[in-house]
């Protein structure tokens, strides 16, 4: 008997290298090291003096002067000095040494070891330190499944004072969950199978302490009654998962449960997708990396608050076994399901994940976050995401923790007049009803919530990104994570 045949896909190396950010007391900068002077626009700001002729220190614009003894000098912009322009000044100026600024080029190391970059304000700049921060760290990653080794990971040291140290190691703390966020997304499907994800998951939850992880089988997806998961996963070779990720202090009074959509390829089942992006559907688990992203931050910050990160996976694949357009599918909390549409199937998996959490975990809040409609994508555009509320006060909050970490969220109604468009003739509810495609998917979503307070993140735009631009790569965003994890710590007061 011949041997079985290796996996011919390629597996990317996790974590993705990222910089290593020192801070340091304004001052006590490194010797040698590559210069890069911050500037900005204003009444009282502008172009030094040194700055090459006719150039403006716009968001993210660089211009290089004459070396030091063989090391760089940068000047980085940071336009009128907004936190998005000092995300992106932090983002240039880590790309810089390469000689090339574009976005998701990393500062690449000599032969010597990693690149050394020292970044100061100029006269009389005053940064916004946990925005510019942001962007050095995620403005270093860039996602690869190259044969080459990655360049070292640069070293930045950042001159900073030492009252606005506490703000700026939190910031870092909510890039890295943007990073985990990234890597998962971003890993191609053929490696990605749902155990892997999960696996993967684990991995980079292992350095966080205190939080627990379960990851459920196939097997025990029937003997619950997943009807959603399993129905949506049937079609492929690779079985469905279920992760559950647990934070659970002593402390904590109030818990949070955090529900991320982790569809690891989507092929549309039955109702395939159109050949044009069906590659970026690698991404459609951005939902689910974001909630591990989040739940390690979490930890990491040791905030005083109990959350729950929930992650049905599956991968939406046509086969003999796939689910077809009129089943009736039966979900978790005994509501039935018509199938409409099979490329519809982030719901049907999420579905699943919200009975499963008011039915189990007693929850105060509940937040779904998943690239559930293209809808979505065409009514925000790719750099907002979508958020639906069952009340004011909830709205309010997320889009708040998404200002707060630059992440953008516009409310969307959860139009009284649709809800009537997701009864179904055949079973308690259909699963693509017709009219606004994001509405009527949050109203579907909606009632197997019950009274529970809950809200909806459709991030079908901002996770992916093909225009780079800020600290964003092309690719995967990891967007959503850092809402997830300021929200969460509002929570906690």
């Amino acid at each position: 008997m011949s041997a079985p045949l290796t996996a011919p896909f390629a597996a990317p190396t996790l974590p993705t290298p990222l910089a290593e950010i020192r801070l340091v007391d304004p001052g006590a900068g490194p010797s040698g090291a590559a210069l890069v002077r911050l500037c900005r626009t204003g009444d009282d700001a502008g172009a030094p003096a040194d700055a090459p002729s006719g150039w403006v220190p716009s968001a993210g614009a660089v211009a290089a002067l004459v070396p030091d003894e063989g090391a760089g000098r940068w000047l980085v912009g940071a336009g009128a000095g907004g936190a998005k322009d000092w995300r992106g000044a932090g983002a240039a100026a880590v790309r810089v040494a390469s000689g090339r600024s574009e976005p998701g080029v990393l500062f690449g190391a000599g032969d010597e070891g990693p690149a050394r970059l020292h970044v100061v304000p100029d006269d009389g700049v005053s940064p916004d330190w946990s925005a510019l921060a942001t962007g050095l760290l995620l403005g270093s990653h860039r996602f690869s499944v190259r044969s080459a080794q990655p360049a070292a990971a640069p070293v930045v040291t950042v001159e900073i004072p030492s009252d606005e140290r506490p703000a700026v190691e939190r910031a870092l703390v909510l890039a890295g969950a943007t990073a985990i966020a990234r890597d998962l997304a971003d890993s191609p499907s053929g490696a990605k199978s749902p155990a892997w994800f999960a696996e993967q998951a684990l991995a980079a939850l292992a350095a966080a302490d205190g939080v627990g992880a379960v990851v459920r089988d196939e097997q025990w997806l029937a003997e619950q009654g997943f009807g959603g998961v399993l129905a949506v996963g049937g079609g492929s070779s690779r079985p469905p998962r279920f992760l559950e990720l647990t934070w659970a202090p002593a402390s904590a009074t109030r818990h949070v449960v955090l529900v991320g959509k982790g569809i690891t390829f989507d092929t549309g089942g039955i109702s395939i997708k159109p050949n044009a992006g069906m590659a970026d559907m690698r991404t459609d688990c951005s939902g689910g990396a974001a909630v591990v992203g989040a739940l390690a931050a979490v930890a990491a910050l040791d905030l005083p608050v109990r959350v729950t990160g929930l992650v049905p996976l599956a991968e939406n694949h046509v086969s003999g076994s796939a689910y077809r357009p009129g089943d009736v599918v039966r979900h978790y909390d005994g509501r039935t399901t018509e199938v409409t549409n099979t490329d519809a199937e982030g719901r049907m998996v999420l579905a699943d994940a919200l009975g499963y959490a008011v039915a189990t975990l007693a929850p105060d809040v509940v937040v779904d976050v998943a690239t559930l409609t293209g809808a979505m994508k065409v009514a925000l555009g790719v750099r907002t995401g979508g958020l639906f509320a069952t009340t004011d006060d909830l709205a309010a909050a997320l889009a708040e923790a998404g200002a707060a970490t630059g992440e953008a969220w516009w409310r969307v109604p959860l139009a009284a007049g649709h809800d009537p468009d997701v009864d179904s003739q055949l079973a308690d509810v259909r699963q693509a009803p017709p009219g606004p495609g994001g509405i009527v998917a949050a109203l579907f979503l909606r009632r197997f919530v019950g009274d529970v307070p809950w809200a909806h993140l459709d991030i079908a735009g901002p996770a992916r990104c093909d225009a780079p631009h800020e600290e964003v790569a092309k690719g995967a965003t990891g967007f959503a994570a850092r809402t997830l994890v300021e929200f969460c710590a509002r929570r906690a007061t």
